[in-house]
């Protein structure tokens, strides 16, 4: 039946999984460098007590304390006047966390507010209400005017993540934590107000919510909470938190309940109608929510989860990635979140700006909070990459907004402080520069002035400068319609500063000295300035200010540059397709820069860094220095080596700038050998056409030429697959699960010998049939269920590789789950009839009373009356114990027992295939009263009336006895495997409600015993071979014959959309339906028998007797 290419095709798809899977795991493994320094604290936790009329319960709510002095608790809590903050932790996670957000909060507001910079800051684009906002910025508090008191509850490090119920518990222990600690404010108030205190401040009526990982969800479902008074949130900040879907999405109920909550978000921002007509706002209109995301290195939940598209609309959240996030530029693991000193430090100075200093609490306009948020955490880039303009790229400020308030973009930028003086300005000293790029090596204290003109001719209408000056202190920059005769700097009103906008980078690492005595490499940039042509319209020249150096003694000078070019920003861009990304995996892709070329190199990928990263080199191979001049290079040394040295004195190090949809921006500072990831999930759906394109912007110095090979990184690569789709894979597996028994039953249907899953799955992968249509038919209806409901479709190409990869990958993990499987039923069988044929030799030579007394009690037990009752209904005896346990105990539990069920059928049949070889020796020994009186026993207990049961024999069968064993075995041995994954979805959940074992526990949510009971009847009721099809009367239209294989096929497909959605939890949902509509069919069989109508389209044959 199989051939030696589908032998072929099997073991080159098991050597790819093995290969991804180890690879995969190898890259994980390896520890990740973040950049993080550690926050330091004196933790104290003082007791928030309970009411008398209220149950304690198993959580907990503390109050935190930072300091070495001990204190008294009471009077500490009848003292509070701050901001209150809850911390929630997530999955297991400990109240402690919130230790280093608390004490790092405490020492920022005591050190005050960060020093003022003239950065360009971000703002809020049209699409999040910035017509409405301050466009300039909301000016910031010179100081703090009210503390943070930091509250965190504990929730029993329970894993929320792995079950619905627990979930739920957390949710409503919140909402009334967050009443509690208004009451608490209420007492405190009311003993300062009667102790005469100075200042006693506002009562708060809201509380700030912070929540980790799963924290961050269960904070915005406590704000949907029927029982949670109404404005008792208004500000909702997550680290790491899941908002799409959870991050083991495999429990049906925790994935329902996601999907709930989700619902109630998006409905609570809508307007509302009155029984007048009147429209008002949702009730979540005044609640703003803020998702920072750890990026690349987060390995536990993806950005993608993390976003909050969909659920809260632009104008009232913002998703935030750590390696965008203004002086942070760092991403870190899950954990690290809460105790990176930097990002802690941020987030502490964000919360206290939100206080607003006339109330002492937290600003009650949403927008206003929002842009707050914008600008204290977001940096000046942009977060996505325009691909019409440069601009547009890297300043972040909206045009039209400016434009809808009639304004020009450029007239709204503010000017560098008063307090920033300058000395020795001489015109006499200015510098007229004549080339398109111009460079600064050194805090002169002069004025270089750039004819726009003259230079920006041929296209090269765009200006960039990178430098590491700081902007106001160190340099200037202005444009003149004509040409200034003042020394000073410029009033006229129509010259125009334009320093501000310059944006900050995170700069490279300390700088190194070539060698002893020599030059300093050059500088690491920290800032980029951009001038568009819309930006220059209407103006003559740009000039460069430069601050004179500040001589100290004693000190070496510290190196300084400055670079600016006029460029054609399309002759610098240049874009990788596909296959061009793909044919690096080969051979790595080179492209060269000669000397002179655009400052800003724009590489356009076809294909997301996040599906296929990619190991970027650049290296210097000439900076305008001849061969001869170099000192002398050992053989063996390849140029660059020798052209390294002098261009890090005369060329700054390289920076890449990358853009992807989903993650943001990536800053990679000396960038020389890199590979490049970000953390995308293009080639799902609900995907962008665009977001399988990573954008990747080159800041190289003009006066050197470059090398650079790009190359595929395989075990990145490896490691994305084993992140973003082993969910996908899974869910797909159980597609080939329902694969292979709908082939076996058409197989079955068709009177031919039914193969085994693993020959089933070699068929299904057969080209160009059956592989295309299993394959094809449920993509096309996946994208077009995209399409009508997303009104987009996903990356095509990204999509059908990434996809068909991980169909190829779940026929290869299914097919090593049945080898291994096979090993272990093999070995069983093997061994119980190597025992039981030793038992029978020793019994016969021996004759042991005890051993005889032995047989004929069991023996006995297995002949009376409840035994024989039990062994003649055992699938019904099974079904209502695996039901009892899942509407009772817990889904894993039943299902454990119907996958007992399926294996002792399997280890029965195979035993038997087994015996029939290894006892027929017996017989013609002649030792035949043996083999009667021991096979007697055997057949008792190896399992005959279950085989019987679910397989009753034909007197016609033409069959042998091993032949109808093997297809038992083929059938169950499918079922089992399918039972085993369902089983293992609920087996988190059951690990996450062990722990409360001793506590009182609920009945397992009903939509969870639904599927469960659904999963028992397909197994009870589809293991009887002979019923592969059913008979339907339909009115009008007569008989028709229903075939199981029909209904395999449709949960196959059903599956693989599911797979595609990233929604393994409703694989159970086709299993389910399966199992009902069997069920209602047996009864029709049951109830038609008696009439003379058939039902059930039965074969013609069984094992022999």
């Amino acid at each position: 039946m199989l051939s030696v290419k589908d032998k072929c095709r099997v073991a080159n798809l098991v050597a790819l999984t093995l290969l991804v899977g180890l690879v995969g795991l190898y890259s994980l493994m390896k520890p990740v460098f973040n950049g993080c320094i550690m926050s330091y604290m004196h933790p104290n936790y003082v007791p928030i007590s309970t009411p008398e009329n209220a149950s304690p319960g198993k959580y907990g709510l503390y109050l935190y304390y930072e300091g070495q002095k001990k204190i008294n608790f009471h009077e500490y809590l009848m003292k509070l006047n701050g901001v209150p903050v809850l911390f929630i932790p997530g999955n297991a996670g400990s109240y402690k966390q919130v230790r280093s957000l608390a004490a790092e909060s405490h020492r920022v507001y005591q050190g005050g507010p960060l020093e003022r910079s003239y950065y360009q800051e971000a703002s809020l684009t049209a699409e999040e209400g910035g017509i409405n906002a301050d466009l300039v910025g909301i000016e910031l508090p010179s100081q703090y005017s009210r503390r943070l008191d930091w509250f965190t509850v504990d929730l029993g490090a329970e894993q929320s993540a792995m079950d619905g119920q627990i979930l739920e518990d957390n949710v409503e222990y919140v909402v009334y934590a967050i009443q509690r600690i208004l009451d608490q404010y209420k007492e405190s108030w009311d003993a300062q107000a009667r102790e005469d205190a100075a200042s006693i401040g506002n009562l708060p009526t809201s509380v700030i919510l912070v929540g980790h990982s799963m924290g961050g969800f269960i904070a915005r479902a406590a704000v949907v909470h029927p029982h949670l008074k109404n404005s008792a949130v208004e500000t909702i900040l997550t680290l790491s938190s899941p908002h799409q879907s959870p991050p083991l999405a495999l429990q049906p109920s925790l994935g329902f309940y996601f999907a709930w909550i989700n619902d109630k978000w998006r409905k609570g921002f809508h307007f509302q109608t009155t029984r007048t007509g009147q429209q008002i706002p949702g009730a979540l209109s005044h609640v703003v929510v803020v998702s920072i995301t750890g990026g690349i290195n987060d390995h536990q939940v993806r950005t993608k989860l993390e976003s909050l598209e969909g659920i809260v609309p632009p104008h009232h959240g913002l998703s935030i990635s750590t390696t965008s996030m203004k002086n942070v530029w760092l991403s870190m693991e899950h954990q690290a979140i809460l105790w990176c000193n930097k990002l802690v430090a941020q987030v502490s100075h964000t919360l206290l700006s939100l206080v607003d200093p006339k109330t002492d609490q937290t600003y009650t306009d949403s927008q206003k909070r929002l842009a707050i948020f914008a600008k204290m955490l977001r940096s000046g880039v942009v977060q996505s990459f325009d691909q019409k303009g440069y601009s547009h790229s890297l300043q972040h400020y909206d045009h039209s907004v400016l434009e809808d308030k009639g304004e020009s973009p450029m007239k709204s930028l503010p000017n560098c402080s008063s307090n920033v003086h300058w000395i020795n300005n001489d015109l006499q000293r200015d510098l007229h520069i004549k080339k398109t790029t111009i460079t600064i090596l050194d805090m002169d204290g002069r004025r270089r002035w750039l004819d726009l003109q003259k230079l920006g001719y041929g296209g090269k209408n765009y200006f960039l400068l990178v430098t590491n000056l700081a902007p106001c202190s160190g340099l200037r920059l202005h444009l003149w319609p004509e040409k200034g005769k003042s020394a000073s700097v410029p009033v006229d009103k129509r010259v125009l500063e334009v320093t501000r906008k310059m944006v900050q980078i995170p700069s490279g690492p300390m700088l190194t000295r070539i060698e002893s005595g020599g030059l300093n490499e050059q500088a690491h940039p920290s800032a980029i300035f951009l001038l568009g042509p819309e930006d220059m319209l209407g103006f003559r020249y740009l000039t460069i200010s430069v601050a004179p150096r500040l001589s100290m003694p004693g000190h070496a000078p510290s190196p300084f540059m400055a670079v600016g070019q006029f460029f054609n920003p399309w002759e610098a861009k240049q874009d990788l397709s596909p296959l061009t990304i793909l044919s690096s995996i080969y051979s790595e892709k080179d492209i060269f820069f000669k000397e002179d070329h655009p400052l800003a190199l724009n590489l356009s990928f076809g294909i997301s860094l996040g599906l296929l990263p990619v190991t970027l080199s650049l290296r210097a191979i000439g900076c305008g220095i001849k061969q001869s001049e170099l000192p002398h290079v050992e053989a063996g040394h390849a140029v660059y080596n020798s052209m390294q040295r002098p261009c890090k004195v005369l060329c700054f190090p390289p920076v890449a700038l990358a853009w992807d949809t989903t993650s943001g921006l990536h800053v990679i500072p000396d960038l020389y050998t890199e590979t490049i990831v970000v953390d995308s999930s293009a080639a799902v759906l609900g995907s962008t056409p665009y977001s399988d394109r990573t954008n990747l912007l080159l800041l190289v110095d003009p006066h050197c030429s470059y090398k650079s090979s790009i190359s595929v990184s395989l075990i990145a690569a490896a490691c994305r697959i084993m992140l973003l789709y082993s969910p996908q894979i899974a869910t797909l597996s159980i597609a080939v699960i329902f694969y292979a028994l709908m082939r076996q039953t058409w197989f079955w249907d068709q009177d031919l010998p039914m193969p085994p899953m693993l020959t089933t799955i070699q068929l299904n992968l057969r080209m160009p049939f059956p592989f295309l249509p299993l394959y094809v038919v449920p993509t096309l209806v996946s994208l077009l269920f995209s399409l009508l409901v997303d009104k987009s479709l996903p990356p095509l190409a990204s999509f059908t590789l990434m996809s068909t990869l991980s169909y190829l990958l779940s026929n290869g993990v299914m097919i090593i789950v049945i080898w291994i499987s096979q090993l272990v039923f093999w070995g069983g069988a093997i061994l119980q009839v190597f025992i039981s044929k030793r038992w029978q030799a020793w019994r016969c030579y021996h004759r042991i009373f005890m051993f005889h007394c032995f047989l004929n009690l069991i023996s006995y037990f297995f002949s009376s009356k409840v035994v024989k009752l039990v062994r003649a209904k055992l699938s019904i005896v099974v079904a209502l114990i695996a039901s009892t346990l899942v509407c009772f105990v817990h889904p894993a539990m039943g299902l454990l027992i119907l996958l007992i069920s399926d294996a002792l059928c399997c280890h029965f049949a195979l035993c038997r295939v087994v015996q029939r070889g290894e006892f027929s020796k017996y017989g013609r020994d002649g030792s035949n009263e043996l083999k009667v009186s021991v096979s007697d026993f055997y057949d008792k207990f190896n399992g005959d009336s279950l085989l019987e049961e679910r397989y009753p024999g034909n007197p016609e069968s033409t069959r042998s006895f091993v032949d109808t064993q093997l297809e038992i075995l083929n059938h169950q041995h499918c079922l089992l495997i399918l039972h085993f994954f369902s089983m293992l979805m609920f087996v988190p959940s059951l690990m996450a409600r062990w722990q409360r074992i001793w506590m009182k526990q609920r009945f397992p949510w009903f939509i969870d015993s639904v599927l469960c009971i659904g999963v028992i009847l397909h197994g009870v009721c589809n293991q009887n071979l002979n019923s592969s099809a059913f008979l339907i009367s339909f009115p009008r239209i007569g008989t028709k014959r229903v075939r199981m294989y029909y209904l395999y096929l449709f949960a196959g497909f059903y599956c693989f959309f599911s797979g595609l959605s990233l929604a393994p939890y409703k694989i159970l949902y086709p299993l389910a339906v399966v199992g009902f509509l069997s069920f209602l069919l047996r009864i029709c069989e049951k109830r038609s028998q008696g009439k003379g109508k058939a039902h059930v389209v039965e074969q013609k044959y069984s094992h022999r007797q």
